[in-house]
């Protein structure tokens, strides 16, 4: 599973105040490697053991869920559902994520739809041949297409014939999510977990947020936004990271109706309340398009949105940190 992350941590040192956080309560941090990239956390915390405790706990929490829904893996059960078509006694994990992408699909009428693989793959096969996919094989791989067949219940997963599921646009941020939740059980309550998508709590020092910069969708060594964040997830989906065509029309983000990737815009920057959803909306308003986007963001609690069109031209809902003066 490779979906690297389209947000830089800013793990270094913000100013945000005179006031120094006191000397027994260190910043700790840890990485691993998991979704084909490096993880990170960071937290604070005045016993260096039980951070040191609280950290291996989030970074294996956060490679379990890499190990069970890559698409890359033949041990993980995502792969061995796209093999099969049917997947007994699933993971209650993986139920949680499937679930998560059903609500999903029926709040963006088919916007967001797991099931989209099949265009990857046909997209990734002609792009390697050095050609675009013929129109028939968009159809042939459109009509394998339909979160709708898509069945599952605690004892089995099921797909329809030549269907297959990817769960890369949702497992970075439950990863973030199951992560936060093994860092809290150790009672710990300031917190960064970057698993290419984020999860913050609390705060980095007593009058320093944690800060993350949102990338350019043209420049990677320049930022769009700067984001201090606390008690949220926040995900980006760009149509920078697997292009298929230099002009960025073609990427890795698909149009579950057109068959293509969609064509407005370039990165989708959501914060919401957990990194699952963060996640999973920031594909789905790639999709949608600024408009509908922006109404999906209005309609639920505690989301908002930066959305960047391939001119370079920035929206923000009315909750998204302003631009910086």
């Amino acid at each position: 599973m490779k979906r690297r992350s389209f947000l830089s941590a800013s793990l270094g040192a913000i100013a945000a105040g005179s006031c120094a956080w006191p000397r027994h309560a260190p910043v700790h941090t840890g990485i691993a490697l998991a979704f084909g990239t490096t993880i990170q956390i960071a937290l604070v915390h005045e016993d260096e053991q039980v951070a040191r405790m609280a950290i291996s706990d989030a970074l294996a929490a956060a490679q379990r869920v890499d190990r069970l829904m890559s698409i890359y893996q033949p041990a993980s059960q995502v792969y061995q559902l796209n093999r099969d078509g049917v997947l007994h006694r699933p993971d209650p994990q993986l139920l949680a994520v499937l679930a998560q992408a059903r609500a999903l699909s029926q709040l963006t009428d088919g916007a967001f739809d797991i099931t989209v693989q099949p265009l990857w793959r046909a997209w990734r096969e002609a792009v390697a041949r050095g050609a675009l996919p013929a129109p028939a094989q968009r159809r042939q791989a459109k009509a394998m297409v339909d979160w709708r067949q898509l069945v599952f219940d605690e004892r089995r997963v099921v797909l329809a014939p030549g269907m297959a599921i990817t769960l890369n646009g949702l497992a970075q941020g439950y990863a973030a999510d199951m992560a936060l939740a093994a860092v809290q059980a150790h009672g710990i309550r300031h917190a960064l977990l970057d698993t290419g998508e984020f999860v913050a709590r609390g705060r980095k020092r007593a009058h320093q947020p944690w800060a993350l910069g949102v990338r350019d969708p043209r420049d990677d060594q320049a930022l769009a936004a700067t984001l201090f964040i606390n008690g949220c997830g926040v995900a980006t989906s760009g149509d920078y990271e697997s292009v298929f065509t230099p002009d960025y029309l073609h990427h890795h983000i698909f149009d579950p109706a057109a068959g293509d990737s969609p064509q407005e815009l370039a990165s989708v920057t959501v914060m919401a309340p957990t990194g699952m959803l963060a996640d999973g909306l920031s594909t789905a308003c790639m999709v949608l398009g600024r408009e509908r986007a922006a109404l999906l963001a209005a309609s639920l609690p505690g989301v908002d949105l930066l959305a960047i069109d391939k001119q370079g031209r920035e929206w923000r809902s009315p909750g998204f940190p302003p631009e910086a003066s």
